[in-house]
């Protein structure tokens, strides 16, 4: 009896209860889960995000030509259908180029006399100055910056690039008007100038020309 009594116990495992095993296995789960959902919702998020910042510039372009915002012009496909009005007004014409691009670029005439609703035509001249074949695209706004929605351009070299052999010279039409709509616009009251602006920016990688239509097939091989 006293040997019995002198030996150690044997440690006790602990036995868990069957009902709270089968709990563990359901929350366990339902962590993950929410885990996944966040972290796919952190993923959309940063998807859209990248999404947003390439379609900025696009929609910025788009609005500023839907509105005039910011001094941009209009695209008109046609004149006026009402006749011009007794109103003149002066439209002076800005040349620049920025740097990196071998251009002299100018207007044939710095200032002209318009009636609003008249259509005109006036000329830049564009003259590549290095010894190589280089290409442009121009920007352009006008001044002040609430005539934008109102200066409306039917033809311009602005709307493509240009890609001008060495030396080569050109003179560039651009064709335009001012919208009699202007008239009733009170924040241009009393508006008695225009200023047209050009930058020509150089353009690293242009745009391949397809082949015109109507030049001839190479033979292919021997007749």
């Amino acid at each position: 009896m006293k040997e019995m009594e002198n030996k150690p116990a044997m440690p006790q495992v602990p036995i868990e209860n069957p009902k709270t095993v089968s709990r563990r296995g359901p929350v366990s789960r339902r962590g993950l889960g929410r885990d996944a959902v966040v972290a796919a919702s952190c993923g959309l998020v940063v998807a859209l995000m990248v999404g947003a910042s390439y379609a900025a510039v696009p929609f910025y372009n788009w609005f500023c030509r839907t509105t005039g915002f910011n001094g941009t012009t209009q695209v008109a496909t046609s004149a006026p259908s009402s006749a011009p009005l007794g109103r003149k007004i002066a439209v002076r014409f800005d040349a620049n180029v920025a740097s990196g691009l071998p251009w002299k670029f100018e207007p044939e005439q710095t200032e002209i006399e318009v009636r609003i609703g008249e259509v005109v035509t006036v000329l830049y001249t564009v003259t590549n100055q290095s010894a190589r074949t280089t290409t442009g695209q121009a920007a352009y706004n006008v001044a002040p910056l609430t005539v934008g929605a109102y200066f409306q351009k039917i033809n311009c070299f602005c709307f493509t690039e240009q890609t001008m052999a060495a030396g080569e010279k050109r003179e560039m039409p651009v064709v335009f008007y001012v919208d009699p709509r202007l008239v009733a616009d009170s924040e241009n009251d009393g508006l008695n100038t225009i200023t047209l602006s050009y930058t020509f920016y150089p353009v690293r990688d242009p745009v391949p020309k397809p082949l015109a239509a109507s030049e001839p097939d190479k033979p292919k091989g021997n007749l």
